[in-house]
């Protein structure tokens, strides 16, 4: 369309009744024929017949030259964005060792440390540490220094007596690393962990408390129903195992829970010592009505522990001492 011309347009007057109208463009003009479309310079395609939205002697931009552009802006935008690695650090671990999933625990121990027949998994658990993260993100961790075992449908004095499978005793036969947690007198937990062969398991009896005292003191004194308004001493936290079980504020939603992957309570390595401990084979404490099984020495603890429950002379002095594998 040349610049200067006229455009007809037809516009309706009256019935049905066509009158021509002549528009005359001014010369020269830039605008649009159209002016409810906007334009752009540069935006006119090589041979296009409307060039009023080109600005005037400006060529037109190739296609091919526009993305390339458009790619390279892209591209420089992105390297931005692209954090720049740090330089390793020379300073070694700058957080906790401690971290939120299983496989952020180095030194937490796996199923296959639980895959162990339940006498030698008992011994095995002496000098361990049990770990109990809370809600909040507090941990709370104790040494492990007293064990009972439970031999599974042989075992007199064991919840799986006779092969026997309830809903309550359901986590005795899962994979060994299931804990197993059973209410007692109606109001106190005991924590146990299967062994190998189904139906065994090992009781945790008690703990030397080793971080978090305070916080175990406090669930201690909320829980506890004897010694009211008393302040517990240490190696009264965690001394057998319902007061364990209170310290770390482990009830009956822990039963069937995975030890070895478990976010709120694990057990890990405990501290290499120079020397193994010695250790006591007793009898199992509170087992009655269970024939020869009431005196077979399957309680196990570290001789000389101010944390153990109870203490027997006579098997000091009847067994010597082993030493913790």
């Amino acid at each position: 369309m040349r610049a200067r011309g006229r455009a007809i347009l037809s516009a309706r007057l009256g019935r049905g009744t066509l009158k021509p109208v002549s528009v005359t463009l001014p010369p020269d003009t830039d605008q649009p024929l159209f002016p409810g479309r906007a334009c752009r310079p540069g935006s006119a395609r090589t041979g296009s017949r409307v060039t009023g939205c080109r600005e005037a002697g400006q060529m037109p931009v190739p296609l091919s030259r526009k993305i390339g552009q458009k790619k390279q802006r892209l591209a420089e935008s992105q390297h931005q964005q692209i954090p720049k690695e740090r330089p390793p650090s020379t300073l070694g671990l700058q957080q906790s060792i401690y971290f939120s999933s299983p496989d952020e625990h180095p030194g937490r121990l796996g199923p296959e440390f639980f895959d162990q027949p339940a006498v030698t998994l008992a011994r095995a658990f002496l000098g361990q540490v049990l770990v109990r993260r809370l809600a909040d993100g507090t941990e709370l961790r104790g040494r492990i220094v007293e064990t009972e075992a439970y031999l599974g449908p042989e075992d007199e004095a064991s919840h799986s007596r006779g092969g026997r499978q309830t809903p309550r005793n359901r986590g005795m036969f899962m994979k060994p690393g299931t804990l197993y947690v059973y209410i007692i007198y109606g109001m106190y937990f005991c924590l146990n962990v299967s062994s190998q062969g189904a139906g065994a398991c090992v009781l945790l009896r008690a703990l030397e408390p080793l971080e978090g005292l305070e916080t175990m003191r406090q669930f201690r004194s909320t829980l506890r129903k004897s010694t009211a308004g008393r302040t517990l001493k240490d190696r009264e936290l965690c001394s057998g195992p319902s007061k364990l079980c209170q310290a770390l504020a482990i009830d009956k939603s822990f039963d069937q829970r995975d030890l070895a992957q478990d976010e709120a309570v694990w057990l890990e390595h405990g501290p290499l010592e120079s020397s193994s401990p010695a250790v006591v084979a007793a009898a199992r404490i509170g087992i009655g009505h269970a024939g020869e099984w009431t005196q077979k020495p399957l309680r196990f603890y570290v001789q000389g522990s101010p944390w153990v429950s109870v203490v027997d002379r006579v098997a000091e002095q009847m067994y010597q001492p082993q030493q913790a594998d």
